[in-house]
């Protein structure tokens, strides 16, 4: 399955109004059915902010990808009542290597990153509560999927995940180490195969034999993606909604949904030593509520608000499954991301890469 989306502006991009996105939303009604998510909506309107006005400064530390959804999200925040005096400092970087930035000093007021693994660590060392996941939506801002971006029209006829292991096929995915796409990607790939009824062990061989036909990791998502636009490899591992970005730029790409993919989840706090509390509370209460949950859907991404991911139609996948249904973060990151005595370490380590930690 591939999505096609049609391509607005890069001004219209810069703008940062919903406004002036082109919706997503038509394209993707095509694809399938919507997205299943179980938050139940915030009390502000889906006109804007409700809230009385605040002011202050926001330091959004963040994975890559969403750097052009927070251009739309920061400025139609700016546009309400409520975040008309807030101003912003932003850093976008790989989710591993921004975790350790936080933890290292680097001011940030609102986190947001790929894994909660990455939130955990963070909560850690006290930069956020060691609560920041009981609220309405388990403190998560997006969902996304796995999916494979392959070039225009899909020459070599990428499907399953089978064919990424095929002799000829060159696979681009990010560095796992620093990466928390990479970890997403490789855990889809490792449950796809689960999924299909292998053992752990068949699993393993599989992620071995993709880790082979790997041609180039970068650092992160967004570095992955330029590497796979400027011409190397067949296939790329990425977030559905970072192939959908590309696509509206005038990539020429197409999207294809695996029969089995990985339900991504993406956690946001406010952090503790926040340098104006009210105003990165209201910030995330905005990017959580119908309007900012709307924007994001506009953006590619799925909202966690069941009401408003029932308003967007994207492609559904024959199996999703969940990081916990292979045994959660914690569990998952010590068996296969350990750097010295992972899985994926250990074949990272026979092929040559780099496993030291961000």
């Amino acid at each position: 399955m591939q999505i096609s989306l049609p391509q607005p502006s890069r001004a219209a991009r810069r703008l940062g109004v919903a406004v002036a996105i082109v919706s997503i939303s038509a394209a993707l009604a095509a694809c399938g059915s919507s997205s299943a998510t179980t938050a139940t909506s915030t009390s502000t309107t889906a006109g804007g902010s409700s809230g009385a006005p605040v002011s202050g400064s926001v330091d959004l530390v963040a994975y890559s990808t969403p750097k052009p959804a927070y251009a739309a999200l920061i400025g139609a925040f700016q546009a309400t009542t409520q975040g008309k005096n807030v101003t912003f400092s932003q850093s976008f970087g790989a989710s591993g290597s921004q975790a350790t930035s936080v933890t290292a000093g680097l001011p940030a007021s609102v986190v947001n990153f790929s894994t909660a693994l990455d939130m955990q660590k963070v909560a850690k060392a006290g930069d956020v509560s060691a609560s920041w996941a009981s609220t309405p939506t388990n403190g998560m801002v997006t969902d996304s999927i796995v999916s494979f971006i392959v070039r225009k029209g899909n020459p070599k006829n990428i499907k399953t995940w089978a064919d990424l292991v095929k002799s000829g096929v060159s696979v681009i995915t990010p560095n796992p180490f620093s990466s928390g796409s990479a970890k997403w990607n490789l855990m889809a790939a490792y449950g796809a195969e689960i999924a299909l009824g292998k053992t752990d062990a068949q699993a393993t061989t599989y992620l071995t034999q993709l880790l082979k036909n790997t041609v180039a990791q970068p650092s992160s998502a967004s570095n992955a993606l330029q590497t796979f636009i400027g011409g190397q490899g067949d296939v790329l591992l990425d977030y559905e909604d970072d192939g959908i970005y590309a696509q509206t730029q005038g990539e020429p790409i197409s999207i294809v949904t695996p029969p089995q993919t990985i339900l991504i989840q993406n956690p946001i706090a406010v952090t503790t030593n926040a340098s104006s509390p009210a105003a990165a509370k209201a910030f995330v209460a905005y990017l959580l509520s119908p309007a900012g949950q709307k924007i994001w859907g506009q953006q590619g991404y799925r909202p966690v608000l069941s009401s408003v991911a029932a308003q967007f139609k994207f492609p559904t996948p024959q199996k999703t499954f969940t990081i916990d249904s292979l045994g959660g973060w914690t569990a998952v990151n010590t068996k296969f991301f350990d750097p010295a005595n992972g899985v994926v370490a250990k074949i990272e380590q026979g092929l040559g890469v780099s496993t030291s930690s961000a």
